[in-house]
């Protein structure tokens, strides 16, 4: 019998908050399972495996970070979604660095699919209407975004722009600046 109060989507919830505290890669069931005093036995009627658990947070990741970019993108256009894109996704991986790293989690094809990664997918190609880019061009754009997004913020996350005097906020507002130029200076004629 599952002990009282635990439910698959408490478990998920405080296996997301472990996450962010030791990283994504300490996350386990037995790990969890430290975490509400129990036996690990107790959460298998939740849970089948530490990889189902990491899967589940990984959608719980996906799906929170979806949300948060629809909140800062409702209402704006061209740069503005672009720069309130930028800035929620950075926004995010800062406050949940654990998550983000769930976030980028492999899935399966089936998984992926129904996923809100489609949403995030979704609302970049949205971004990109704003600039008038057509395929296959809008794929590039969509998949150059998400890399330079990554990117930044895992390097900043890992401490490789520490050692200069520029501030990284500079930077950031510059590349958003770059993005949006490129962006406008591929617009389909």
């Amino acid at each position: 019998m599952a002990r009282a109060g635990l439910t698959t989507e408490r478990l998920i919830r405080a296996g997301a908050e472990l996450a962010d505290e030791v990283g994504f890669d300490q996350v386990t069931i037995s790990a969890l399972a430290r975490r509400f005093s129990v036996k690990v036995a107790s959460l298998y009627s939740h849970l089948k495996s530490s990889q189902d658990l990491k899967t589940a947070i990984a959608l719980f990741a996906l799906e929170e970070l979806a949300d948060r970019v629809a909140d800062a993108l409702a209402g704006r256009a061209g740069k503005d979604a672009l720069a309130a894109f930028a800035d929620a996704y950075r926004g995010y991986a800062r406050e949940h660095p654990g998550r983000y790293d769930a976030a980028r989690l492999r899935l399966d094809p089936e998984t992926a699919a129904a996923s809100a990664g489609v949403r995030h997918a979704q609302m970049t190609r949205a971004i990109l209407r704003g600039y008038d880019i057509a395929e296959p061009d809008q794929t590039h754009a969509v998949r150059m975004l998400g890399g330079v997004f990554h990117g930044y913020v895992s390097l900043e996350m890992s401490g490789g722009f520490s050692h200069t005097a520029v501030d990284p906020e500079e930077s950031w507002s510059w590349i958003v600046d770059s993005l949006d130029a490129l962006l406008r200076d591929r617009t389909t004629p």
